[in-house]
């Protein structure tokens, strides 16, 4: 979910769509994904003068088969980043970089210590920064520069082994 204008946007992946909640909360829809990309179960959202949003997939996935969509305000969509597997976060910095973290990197299911990070510049060329992570499932860029990414967010007992791992970044 984002704020943006005073607004909530949310991804709701069981119906494939983007919502907009107003604070008095009013609900509507800006696009259902599903309608013109299929059943790629939005999972990440960001905005940066547009929306951006990745994609689970189902399962057993194409490896390489997420991608990044553009989606601007008025609902129109289309593909902006690909070649991505099983996208749970998005972020951008302030030099215009996303981020993009996998919770299973190269692979058709889910498998352990195989999440992962990739900054994708705004030319497009695209650089891995951080890689076996143990099923991440969330990502943010906090107010000191750096992404905090949940990892170990599901997966084998004991209960208690998630954490927030902290990804300084450089340059």
């Amino acid at each position: 979910m984002v704020a943006v204008r005073g607004d909530l946007y949310a991804v709701e992946p069981n119906h494939g769509e983007l919502d907009k909640i107003t604070p008095d909360g009013h609900i509507s829809r800006v696009i259902d994904v599903s309608a013109s990309q299929g059943h790629v179960v939005p999972t990440a959202i960001a905005y940066h003068g547009n929306f951006y949003v990745g994609n689970l997939g189902v399962f057993p996935q194409e490896i390489g088969s997420s991608n990044i969509w553009k989606i601007t305000p008025s609902g129109q969509i289309k593909v902006d980043t690909s070649g991505f597997d099983m996208v749970l976060g998005l972020a951008f910095d302030n030099r215009a970089r996303m981020y993009v973290l996998e919770m299973t990197a190269g692979n058709p299911a889910p498998v352990p210590f195989t999440g992962r990070i990739t900054r994708v510049d705004p030319s497009g060329a695209s650089v891995v920064i951080a890689d076996g992570l143990f099923f991440p499932t969330g990502m943010t860029l906090g107010p000191d520069g750096h992404l905090y990414v949940s990892n170990v967010g599901f997966g084998p007992p004991p209960i208690g082994l998630g954490e927030v791992l902290k990804i300084e970044l450089t340059n």
